[in-house]
């Protein structure tokens, strides 16, 4: 919808947030093709890990399993199970071994009551209400020329963007958590571990390049809000 109105905003603000999100994206496929061909040393599966790691932090009632993908790795808290694609649950690799960590991160961030994860649940009902309405409802504000329709359109998009904001401590924070656990376990060595590390910061990148598309469309929600009042 919001692209429908072609402006000088969406050169200024959208098209450079896009080539970055593009470039992220790349960059992880590319990283995680490297290190994805890399195995550990102690043959250890990305499931493998992911079991240990659990067991050590009393989470032995999660679940692992595995789902087909690429990089489709998550974790359901409602479920109590951990996702693990194909390129991660039975192969060998440092991107594997650092990907399965990462899961396990956000389900110890659960099981510890990590503020932020608890913060961004909170607010993802608002957050889905946001995302399919507020381009729509700016975009009838812009067409019948309605500032309390943009306003609701911005204030909604508002929302978006603080998850986004709220979503990238929560990863960095899973990762770190991967990568400390990692090291004090000994599953990876030293050069393992900078592969693994690796991988983990090109797929926070991702992380950060939604928010900077979410900040785009904001600020570009704004400078039409901003030129429709002139």
């Amino acid at each position: 919808m919001p692209y429908l109105y072609f402006d000088v905003y969406y050169l200024i603000f959208i098209i450079p947030a896009l080539l970055f999100t593009i470039w992220a994206q790349v960059h992880l496929k590319s990283t995680y093709a490297k290190y994805g061909k890399i195995y550990n040393r102690e043959g250890m599966t990305g499931a493998q890990a992911a079991r240990m790691i659990l067991d050590r932090n009393g989470l032995q009632h999660i679940r692992i399993e595995r789902i087909p993908g690429q990089l489709t790795d998550h974790y359901s808290p409602k479920e109590d199970v951990i996702r693990l694609s194909e390129s991660t649950y039975d192969v060998t690799s440092i991107g594997a071994l650092g990907v399965a960590a990462h899961e396990v991160g956000h389900a110890i961030q659960h099981a510890t009551g990590y503020f932020p994860i608890k913060l961004r649940n909170a607010i993802i009902p608002v957050t889905q209400i946001g995302s399919q309405l507020a381009w729509p409802i700016f975009a009838i504000g812009l067409i019948f020329q309605m500032g309390v329709m943009l306003d609701i359109g911005i204030i909604l998009f508002c929302a978006v963007t603080l998850f986004q904001i709220i979503t990238l401590p929560v990863e960095f924070n899973a990762s770190s958590r991967a990568m400390r656990t990692l090291e004090e376990g000994s599953m990876l060595a030293p050069e393992e571990l900078r592969g693994a590390r690796k991988v983990l910061t090109a797929a926070a990148m991702t992380y950060v390049a939604a928010l900077a598309a979410s900040l785009a469309n904001l600020l570009r929600m704004i400078a039409l809000r901003n030129r429709n009042r002139d």
